[in-house]
């Protein structure tokens, strides 16, 4: 017995209708709508696949650094702690080309910028701070804790300031976009992992107790400079010059020097080195400009 009242079923024939085939009403759409509605999903859906591409690149990144916390807590040998610093310059480089591949395809957006920035803290802010604590702070104790830590909250403020630096470029209140306010995250992160890559060279001195304070104190420095006022060049604004050739060249060559001749943790202690002493330098002489014009 059917639910329906009886007085529903003599309700007539009702007119014949073409089957749908179940495809949406999409389907009905023939000739130029029906292609250019299909072409209009085939570009959103690839814009959407543009988009992704820097956000898997930074999550790249991420996992790098996380693997380079889980290899240095649980490092045994040397030859562990080399293999977590080699992890965070592979974070290094997705976090250069997730930027450049946003840049590329017209995809920055605000989501991007904050992912960006917490991928930044886990793979130069804390992945660096336990690479160096595991590697020589420890021997220090609970300094060796605050040391690394400093280093760590000073990342998180540096990358919390940029942010905001950033949201103000937007609204065209930033400073000149060829200067950058601190010293970026990635460059202190590369200066306590050049420590790291540098210990074989240095005949295993580095890792000892003797070495410790000297770590230590190069791990506040950095720290504090990226919290600093101090602007630091970003580069952005470089053109290839025969002057900007030369002093490319002569960098390429001294640090493939170094390299052969001690190790490749030199090459980036001495080339952070040389960046941390141009931005010190600038900001002296404008300081003393300001003075004098004062």
């Amino acid at each position: 017995m059917s639910e329906h009242h009886p007085s529903a079923w003599d309700g007539g024939v009702e007119a014949w209708r073409p089957a749908r085939s179940g495809r949406g009403p999409e389907a009905r759409l023939e000739g130029p709508r029906g292609e250019a509605a299909a072409r209009e999903r085939r570009g959103l859906v690839s814009r959407r696949m543009l988009y992704l591409l820097p956000n898997l690149i930074t999550l790249s990144s991420v996992f790098c650094g996380f693997d380079a916390v889980r290899r240095s807590a649980s490092a045994r040998s040397d030859e562990d702690f080399r293999r977590a610093a080699l992890l965070i310059l592979f974070a290094m480089l997705f976090d250069t080309l997730d930027g450049r591949v946003a840049r590329m395809t017209r995809t920055q957006s605000a989501f991007g910028l904050q992912l960006d920035s917490l991928a930044d803290l886990v793979s130069f802010g804390v992945a660096p701070a336990v690479l160096v604590y595991q590697g020589s702070l420890h021997r220090l104790g609970p300094v060796g804790v605050t040391g690394a830590f400093v280093f760590t909250a000073c990342g998180a403020i540096r990358l919390a300031r940029f942010n905001v630096l950033a949201t103000r470029d937007a609204g065209g209140a930033a400073p000149p976009p060829k200067y950058i306010v601190g010293l970026p995250v990635t460059g202190a992160a590369g200066l306590l992992v050049a420590i790291v890559m540098t210990e074989g060279a240095a005949g295993g001195q580095l890792g000892g107790a003797g070495a410790a304070p000297g770590v230590f104190a190069a791990t506040l420095l950095v720290s504090l400079l990226m919290v600093s006022t101090i602007r630091f060049r970003s580069f952005k604004d470089l053109r290839f010059e025969p002057r900007t050739a030369l002093l490319l060249a002569f960098a390429l060559g001294s640090s493939a020097l170094v390299s052969a001749r001690w190790a490749p943790g030199f090459v980036v202690v001495g080339l952070i080195g040389a960046y941390v002493l141009l931005g010190v330098a600038e900001s002296l002489w404008r300081l003393t400009a300001r003075r004098r014009g004062a």
